[in-house]
């Protein structure tokens, strides 16, 4: 992989009066690479892709895209990325075809040259046979695939992908994943995504910054992030509140931390599986109760868990009821 940044991103900030939406933050995206942003409702995701597509003014710091300046060549950039937004932006009374068309117009293509490519980015994206069918009739996995051809029609060097695969069932989310990959591989795409999905973005990222509250938090491949963790994870529930025994836990072998909470101990060890029978032994010879004991390996969600205090499985529920009343609200209007 290229370790040339087509994205350079330095102390870029956007605040909404007295909220700061994204509070200076710094990364660079490897042309070539899969990036992505990780992180909850209101972490500053899509504002940050809003700001580096120039679709949103920042209030601070400076950005780099292909080694154009988002404030003074706003134009130049628009014309070398492709977006495919996170709500569904195709009009449902034109056809798939009339849509990518629409789009080509709106980059001032002329209808020779993207008439062609339109019918091969429909059959890229297996939409072929619908090419001349209404969008109102296409089902959210045709919606998401259409978007993606729109997002395509102007060669984009990169492709901004805010939640692409939100609202979809597994089936489809794995179809877009094999899209996504595929524009990698085969056509040396650089992609940066927003995801909620942990099995997305330990299945497509080549790296990962976790955001939240407008700050970057960490970056680095699924991998590095997993292994940061420092060892596997055990939790274990006691019937008894006190005695606090997290000292004499501590002190045990191949144990590198512990913490406490309520009735559980979570414990960090470098060999989860021999930990996880000394400390039943501890709590059994203190006269304590093990009501549960839970052993895991490093995960992405144990990682964001780490480093933002809460868990990613919390905020994806979240996320799911907020889209699926959209939704909703959306279908009442018609």
């Amino acid at each position: 992989m290229s370790q040339q940044a087509i994205v350079r991103v330095d102390g870029l900030s956007k605040s909404f009066g007295q909220l700061k939406a994204v509070d200076g933050v710094s990364f660079e995206v490897w042309e070539g690479e899969i990036f992505g942003f990780l992180g909850p409702n209101g972490a500053g995701k899509t504002t940050t892709i809003n700001m580096l597509t120039t679709l949103l003014s920042s209030s601070g710091g400076n950005a780099t895209i292909d080694g154009l300046d988002i404030h003074t060549h706003a134009t130049e950039v628009r014309r070398t990325v492709g977006v495919v937004p996170q709500e569904y932006t195709a009009d449902e009374d034109l056809t798939g075809l009339q849509n990518i068309l629409l789009c080509a117009d709106l980059y001032g293509i002329p209808r020779s040259n993207s008439k062609p490519h339109a019918m091969e980015l429909l059959k890229l994206v297996e939409l072929q046979d619908a090419a001349d069918r209404k969008v109102s009739t296409y089902s959210g996995g045709m919606r998401r695939r259409l978007e993606l051809a729109c997002g395509l029609i102007n060669y984009p060097k990169l492709l901004f992908l805010d939640e692409p695969t939100l609202g979809l069932d597994v089936q489809t989310r794995t179809a877009v994943w094999n899209y996504i990959k595929m524009l990698k591989e085969e056509y040396r795409m650089t992609l940066f995504l927003t995801t909620h999905y942990l099995e997305e973005a330990d299945s497509l990222c080549d790296r990962i910054a976790i955001i939240d509250h407008g700050h970057i938090i960490k970056i680095g491949s699924p991998d590095e992030l997993k292994a940061s963790i420092g060892g596997d994870v055990i939790v274990v529930g006691v019937a008894e509140n006190e005695p606090d025994i997290s000292v004499d836990i501590k002190e045990l072998p191949l144990v590198k931390e512990v913490k406490k909470s309520d009735h559980e101990y979570r414990v960090k060890s470098e060999v989860g599986e021999e930990s996880s029978i000394q400390i039943i032994d501890l709590v059994r010879s203190k006269g304590l109760h093990v009501t549960k004991i839970s052993l895991t390996k490093p995960t992405l969600d144990e990682a964001y868990l780490e480093f933002t205090g809460r868990s990613i499985r919390e905020e994806e529920a979240n996320k799911m009821d907020a889209f699926k009343q959209r939704v909703t609200m959306m279908r009442a209007r018609r």
